[in-house]
């Protein structure tokens, strides 16, 4: 019989990832803070519960999909939270961009009730949650990461266990979150540069997809970019909330980030410019901007 799954957070992502769940037979008992998409996976088979504590005390495995550290903190240590509703043995994974140092936190908190913890964040923003191809970097003891991990092939399809601390999960993300946040300003620089010079983006696209410069930003974004679609897949305000536990990271680990700070106030201003919630492609715009030439295709001022 398969583990009973409880899933918590059932927005962009979360919803999907859920609904992945359901349909390869595990019983989900679902909570999200507003009900539609509560209501949704119940007309599926999810079982509708109103608090952390109601998921716990119906599942073996917990997962937890939120938008920061002190979601994630009211949700599993919180009145009414999953810590108040835990069984022993059981296990929470907590798939949450989040801070390392809260992350091994909340982990120390349930290591005294005798409940297992991985922080098992994900690359590959909704489409990849929709289609089970995430990236997943997974943090936590060996033995608790074999038991979970036909769980986590349900959700993606690369799955890396990237060391034995529950936090190293999140070290990881945040290592992608510097690479995505640099290669999604580089292809907004050459895309408004090579408009500028009077081609169209999406021939410059093509050109640069065949070489070196070819990454995930010109394979997955370029094409919403090119039509001046930012409707997220991942937002502009995740990356920034990414990118400040980077900085705020690197301070403690002493090291240097020179490239990543930079980024880091152009994200930072396009969340000024009230795009927040657009794609974190949506830097671009910012560029275009400063510029005074839309980067789309065909080109056009």
């Amino acid at each position: 019989m398969p583990p009973r799954l409880g899933f918590i957070g059932l927005g962009l992502m979360g919803k999907p990832m859920a609904t992945r769940l359901l349909e390869a037979g595990y019983p989900v008992a679902v909570h999200n803070r507003s009900q539609g998409a509560v209501h949704e996976l119940a007309a599926r088979g999810a079982v509708a519960c109103t608090s952390g504590r109601e998921v716990a005390a119906q599942a073996d495995v917990i997962i937890t999909m939120l938008p920061d550290a002190p979601d994630v903190e009211l949700v599993l240590l919180g009145a009414n939270g999953v810590l108040e509703g835990i069984t022993p043995g059981s296990v929470i994974i907590d798939m949450t961009s989040n801070n390392p140092e809260d992350s091994a936190r909340f982990a120390a908190a349930f290591t005294a009730r005798q409940v297992g913890m991985l922080d098992a964040p994900v690359s590959g923003g909704d489409v990849g949650a929709r289609t089970g191809t995430l990236s997943i970097m997974v943090g936590g003891p060996p033995e608790t990461f074999a038991a979970c991990e036909p769980i986590l092939k349900v959700l993606g399809h690369k799955i890396v266990h990237v060391g034995p601390r529950v936090g190293m999960g999140c070290h990881a993300k945040l290592a992608n979150q510097i690479l995505v946040g640099i290669t999604l300003a580089g292809m907004g620089e050459a895309l408004v540069y090579g408009a500028k010079a009077g081609i169209d983006p999406a021939l410059l696209v093509e050109a640069m997809s065949a070489g070196l410069a070819r990454c995930g930003s010109l394979d997955i974004k370029a094409p919403k970019v090119l039509t001046g679609d930012f409707q997220p897949g991942g937002k502009v305000d995740s990356q920034v909330k990414d990118l400040r536990y980077v900085m705020q990271m690197a301070r403690q680990l002493r090291i240097a980030l020179p490239v990543t700070a930079l980024v880091n106030e152009l994200f930072h201003a396009v969340q000024y410019a009230g795009r927040g919630d657009w794609d974190h492609a949506a830097i671009i715009t910012l560029i275009e901007d400063m510029g005074g030439i839309k980067a789309r295709s065909p080109l056009r001022p």
